[in-house]
């Protein structure tokens, strides 16, 4: 008898790879401190750079996550939570400063009946058919 085979949903990506610019002055002043062991890497220098700014920030992020009700982090929007505010006659303005996942058996359908609006700051994840059908409802 064969054993069972486990499914499990695809885990999301920790961190989302930007590109940037700098100028030839402050990138040979990070290479300067890269070489005198202030930080190991570019890389390590730049999230250094955005978590401090960030901190710097914090109060302020703060305050405009409780305003505006986002969820912080992680969002994963399934299908029975659509499912459930479909029976329950309400449309979802869902907001997240993080990661919003909408699961992979989610319809365009049933994204387009359920999500009055999605508003992301961060990043999304959903399929093609989902991203078109709520194409005018993602800021």
């Amino acid at each position: 008898m064969p054993k069972p085979t486990l499914v499990s949903a695809p885990k999301p990506p920790e961190s989302e790879k930007l590109t940037i610019n700098l100028g030839f002055v402050d990138l040979g002043q990070i290479e300067l401190l890269v070489q005198e062991g202030f930080y190991s890497n570019r890389s390590d220098f730049i999230r250094t750079a955005i978590r401090n700014q960030i901190e710097r920030h914090a109060e302020t992020v703060r305050q405009v996550v409780t305003r505006k009700s986002v969820d912080l982090g992680l969002r994963h929007i399934s299908s029975a939570d659509l499912m459930a505010a479909k029976t329950a006659g309400q449309m979802l303005d869902i907001r997240v400063l993080g990661l919003a996942v909408i699961a992979p058996d989610v319809t365009a359908d049933l994204a387009r009946t359920t999500i009055a609006a999605l508003h992301v700051l961060g990043a999304l994840q959903a399929s093609d058919a989902v991203k078109a059908a709520l194409a005018d409802r993602i800021t």
